[in-house]
């Protein structure tokens, strides 16, 4: 059974667009929120609470913490009599908390050493037995051997992120490099990126490009006085 990835195109209307360079700038890989209008981002709009920027974190979220997958196994699998898809599923992904930079005064549940989420996961043709990676809205998929920042909610009796602007690429628990949409962005992919983005941008994210935990403490602190 063969396993690829599929960028789906739409026009973007997030914030940071991250392209790679290659022989001149290429559109390829995006990151981040409001930026290139006309390239490819990935995933499916409906983004549960605002995620944007550090007040919207302090005002929705319960909990912010660097974590790391451990693990997932296949979760809500709908399978179909008719079409090219056989069946999808999520994925239900275990994380290790590798540190809590934030909680609200009262949150909604308590957080543990570890925790798990749902994520997109496959979708499985009928025809040829492969699996097509479903993608997140402009925002990293959480897969293994990557670390995230993430600004979890307890909704309707699990943990979610925010939005799309509520999990952050954290590898080396740096801002913005890691996995994104499936791909692995370097500090260089995202730097890059920046030159094209909006002026007008003041998402969380875009602040914490090449940062580290304490300007993430930093910058919750600042819009929990605010």
């Amino acid at each position: 059974m063969g396993e690829r990835f599929v960028m789906p195109r739409r026009l973007r209307t997030r914030p940071v667009a991250a392209l790679l360079a290659a022989a001149g700038i290429v559109a390829g890989v995006l990151v981040g929120r409001p930026g290139l209008e006309s390239v490819a981002g990935c995933g499916t709009s409906g983004d549960p609470y605002p995620s944007q920027t550090a007040k919207d974190w302090v005002s929705y979220a319960d909990h912010v913490v660097v974590a790391s997958p451990t693990g997932e196994r296949e979760t809500n699998r709908r399978t179909y009599a008719k079409g090219a898809v056989a069946y999808a599923t999520d994925r239900l992904v275990s994380f290790r908390t590798e540190s809590r930079l934030w909680s609200r005064s009262s949150p909604r549940h308590a957080l543990g050493a570890g925790f798990d989420m749902v994520a997109p996961g496959w979708e499985v043709y009928r025809s040829s037995g492969t699996r097509v990676a479903e993608m997140a809205t402009d925002a990293p998929r959480l897969q293994a051997g990557h670390t995230y920042l993430l600004a979890l909610r307890w909704h309707e009796g699990g943990w979610v992120v925010l939005g799309e602007g509520g999990a952050v690429p954290f590898d080396d628990h740096t801002g913005d490099q890691g996995e994104w949409c499936g791909r692995v962005l370097s500090k260089e992919d995202v730097a890059e990126g920046e030159r094209f983005s909006r002026h007008d941008d003041h998402s969380l994210e875009k602040a914490l490009l090449g940062q580290d935990e304490q300007a993430v403490k930093s910058a919750l602190d600042r819009a929990g006085r605010g």
